[in-house]
């Protein structure tokens, strides 16, 4: 039996609490605005590299927690990943239970966790949201991971001019309308800043390690020397840059010398015994340095405790950069 339109209009809506929720129901999905990717672009091959970039860039993040991340939107969308994320770029570690199974307790980790990376990312238009990415949206959670590139890691190179076809559907009260757009999600790079990123604004540290050894001695021999000239006052001498940074004290000790405070003794290990408490002080000091403006996400804490020359290098030479001369690699490369 069919129902007329008019039967539905002469029905006492106000005597029938089911109509009534029926009727908050349509007022909650009116002006709704909802985006997807058309099916074509999901094939494009620039938004497959970009897809595999930030899937690498994660998984090498998160490498020394032992997470593996196999998509973008089955493995982010329940906050457990960007808690790490954010702990392990912000150096923020929220109180929060490691695993959230219900739906609404999902939610409420993914509030806390966005809206740490939402005060540091600086978003002024709803590219992402709670829902979004509790929804598993694939733009909106790839908007939000090329944000927390640019911001955290922005000497790494994502693909360029990634565009995609996205179908746009707004429901009011007038009704559905649906349009396609086209959806920026990394900009063209011209030509110089091509050239740029591949030679002349590759990392210098990395420069110079080609390098003959000599010259290398030269660059590491200045930044001891910088090094103990700042650590004197403390009656503290470092003879092994490969060695001595390796467990963040020294490292802990050097930033509060150059930036001019004092880092309480309960906030890190000063005599760290196993690798964890070495790992949470270099952590604590990379995250200082990030705060301070300093480009040094690219270093991994497990690569500094683990004696890596490079990693250690970067960051000193970051704190040289910014209290001493910036020429010191410029003369070799």
């Amino acid at each position: 039996m069919s129902i007329g339109r008019g039967d539905v209009m002469e029905e006492d809506v106000s005597q029938n609490p089911n109509n009534q929720e029926k009727e908050d129901d349509a007022e909650c999905f009116q002006d709704e605005r909802t985006k997807m990717i058309q099916p074509t672009s999901l094939k494009d091959p620039k938004l497959e590299k970009l897809q595999e970039t930030l899937l690498d860039w994660i998984n090498s993040t998160l490498k020394a927690e032992h997470i593996v991340v196999q998509s973008l939107v089955d493995d982010l969308y329940d906050g457990l990943v960007l808690h790490h994320l954010l702990a392990r770029l912000a150096g923020v570690r929220l109180p929060l239970d490691e695993m959230a199974l219900r739906s609404s307790a999902q939610i409420r980790k993914l509030e806390a966790v966005l809206e740490e990376f939402d005060k540091r990312l600086g978003q002024t238009d709803a590219k992402w949201s709670v829902s979004l990415i509790h929804k598993k949206d694939l733009l909106a959670t790839l908007h939000l991971l090329v944000a927390m590139v640019k911001h955290f890691q922005p000497e790494l190179e994502l693909p360029s001019d990634v565009k995609v076809q996205v179908v746009v559907v707004e429901v009011g009260k007038s009704g559905i309308r649906s349009e396609v757009q086209t959806e920026v999600l990394t900009e063209k790079r011209n030509n110089s800043e091509t050239l740029c990123s591949t030679d002349g604004d590759a990392n210098p540290v990395e420069q110079l390690l080609k390098l003959e050894a000599h010259k290398v001695a030269v660059v590491k021999q200045a930044l001891l020397d910088f090094v103990n000239e700042r650590m004197a006052s403390l009656g503290l001498h470092v003879s092994d840059l490969d060695k001595q940074f390796s467990d963040g004290v020294m490292l802990l000790l050097l930033i509060g010398q150059l930036e001019g405070f004092f880092i309480p003794l309960s906030d890190f290990n000063l005599t760290p015994i196993n690798h964890a408490e070495m790992m949470r002080n270099v952590s604590l000091a990379l995250s200082f340095l990030t705060h301070l403006g300093l480009q040094v996400s690219a270093v991994q804490p497990q690569d500094v405790v683990a004696q890596d020359v490079a990693a250690t290098l970067k960051v000193l030479f970051a704190l040289y950069s910014k209290h001493g001369r910036q020429d010191i690699i410029s003369a070799f490369i």
